[in-house]
Formats: structure tokens, C-alpha cells, sequence
């Protein structure tokens, strides 16, 4: 209040010069190397062999003494060549349903994430495949990479059981939320469909729609879809899933000069959201 009479150009140099102190501050005093990001993952339960898909946000790795491709290379050390590392690449912020009413093509090769800087250098990275498909694509590096990508753009579902978000669960993987909170999950699309026929209501659209994208040899492909109910997106509540998984011991956290770091099972997931399910009780504030 008392800085109101200043020039709101000063006034937004001074937040910017404030920011770069902050981190400044905070990277000398509780800055960790890509070594210790690599034995943080190993603490939380990351293994060699994992596969893993990961959601995060560079913004809290304020004290990490690194580039922010270091930061991938930590996690591919992590699971080692045997492993498999996901990330979204989600060609759209917000909803959807909102993403599609403007006509667009989906390009492999060309349209960028939009699902954080990490996910985009892993897109970009040698060795890296991305599933072909209009709203949901997912970057793959690793062992299993071909496998969980293939044919992502055929499925009904975005998120469903053929797709890589699916085959998390052929493959015992996990899911690591770095910087991200949990309400971030991807996965938590494919426990929705799979419990669909559970639930009092759908949260998905009754229509299918017809998308467009292309692939990496510029071949056009049509996706047929259904895409998430903006109005039960909006209310989705993990909480409870979050306080099931912490009470049967299914929850890994752990820090790290600011930055957190939560771990947790797919398959522990689905049967979490599964058990509540069947007591009638699903994970939205309706």
C-alpha cells in the first residue's frame, strides 16, 4: 500500500531484482547437485528397471545447482538403462474440451508441451519417442519406450488401458511428482475410466470426437475420443485417496533444499481409488 505512488515499471523491476535475491539466497544456503538429487530419488523408492512418470515444476528446484537438463539426467541415472521414464506432453493448458474448439493439428515432431520446461527438453532429447495423439501425448525415454507410446493415437480414451498412462500398469510403474502436487495426476484419468462402470455419473463427454494429428513421417491420423467432463474435472478432490494411500503406508515423500518430492505405486493407486469405489465413495466434491 505504502509503495502505490511508485511507477508500476520500478515497481516490477524491484519484484523481479527481489525473485533473483530469493533465489540466490536460498541456492547458497540449501543448494543440492545433481548427485543429490539422484540419491534423494534413490531414498524415495526410485530402483533401477523403474518405470516412471513424472510430473513436475521447475519453478521449485529454486537451490538445485544445476542445468535443468541435468535434472533429467538424474532421473534417467536413477532408473538406468533397463528403465523407462514418461513424462506428459500435453499440447494445451487448462481444459481439453477448451483446447479443441479452436481447430488444429497435433504434430509430433513440431507442437510443443505445454506441460512444463522438463517435459519439453525431454521431448526434445536423443533417444526420446512421443506418442502420436491430439490432446494427451506423452514423451518416453528408455527400455520400454516404443511399447508404451505404440498406437496411442487409436485409443477410445486419452488416458485409457492402451494407452501409456494405462500401461503403467503392465509394467508395476510409478509415479513421481517433482515440485508438482498430487492433484497434477494424469494417471488418475485412467483409474477413471476403469472405474466408470462404478460410478453414479460419468465423468467423461457423451461425445466422441473426431482429431486430427500427425506423425512423425507427417502421415495424417484420426483420433476418435472422448474427452474429460470440464464439470466434474473441476470438482475432483484427491484428498481421499491421498489419506488412504499415507494410511496403508503407500505414500513416499521426501525434501530437499525446498524442493518436494512425492512417490507412489499406479497400481497401488487403482486399487485405493478401487476400494473406495466399491464403499461408494469416488474422489469429487459433488
Amino acid at each position: 500500500m505504502m509503495l502505490s505512488w511508485l511507477p508500476s515499471n520500478f515497481k516490477r523491476k524491484a519484484k523481479s531484482r527481489w525473485k533473483s535475491l530469493r533465489i540466490a539466497i536460498s541456492r547458497k544456503s540449501r543448494g543440492f547437485s545433481k548427485r543429490q538429487l539422484v540419491q534423494m530419488l534413490q531414498q524415495l523408492g526410485v530402483k533401477p528397471g523403474d518405470t516412471l512418470l513424472v510430473h513436475s515444476s521447475l519453478d521449485q528446484f529454486s537451490a538445485f545447482l544445476g542445468k535443468p537438463t541435468d535434472i533429467l539426467l538424474a532421473l534417467q541415472e536413477a532408473i538406468g538403462p533397463n528403465g523407462t521414464l514418461l513424462m506428459p506432453t500435453l499440447p494445451f493448458t487448462g481444459s481439453a474440451i477448451e483446447y479443441i474448439r479452436t481447430p488444429r493439428v497435433f504434430d509430433v515432431r513440431r507442437t510443443p508441451s505445454q506441460t512444463g520446461l522438463l517435459s519439453e527438453l525431454l521431448r526434445r532429447s536423443p533417444g526420446t519417442i512421443r506418442s502420436v495423439h491430439p490432446t494427451h501425448a506423452v514423451a518416453a525415454w528408455g527400455a520400454h519406450a516404443s511399447e508404451m507410446v505404440h498406437d496411442h493415437h487409436a485409443a477410445s480414451m486419452p488416458c485409457g488401458r492402451q494407452t501409456p498412462y494405462g500401461r503403467l500398469l503392465n509394467h508395476a510403474g510409478k509415479l513421481l511428482f517433482l515440485g508438482a502436487d498430487i492433484s497434477a495426476m494424469t494417471f488418475f484419468h485412467t483409474v477413471e475410466e476403469i472405474l466408470e462402470p462404478l460410478m453414479p455419473f460419468s465423468p467423461f463427454t457423451r461425445e466422441v470426437f473426431s482429431l486430427e494429428s500427425r506423425d512423425g513421417q507427417g502421415n495424417a491420423m484420426i483420433t476418435q475420443t472422448r474427452l474429460f467432463e470440464p464439470k466434474y474435472s473441476q470438482c475432483r478432490n484427491l484428498e481421499r485417496l491421498v489419506r488412504e494411500l499415507k494410511c496403508r503406508g503407500w505414500w513416499f515423500e521426501a525434501r530437499r533444499g525446498g524442493l518436494k518430492a512425492i512417490l507412489v505405486n499406479a497400481d497401488q493407486v487403482l486399487d485405493v481409488c478401487s476400494a473406495l469405489g466399491k464403499r461408494g465413495i469416488f474422489c469429487y466434491d459433488v
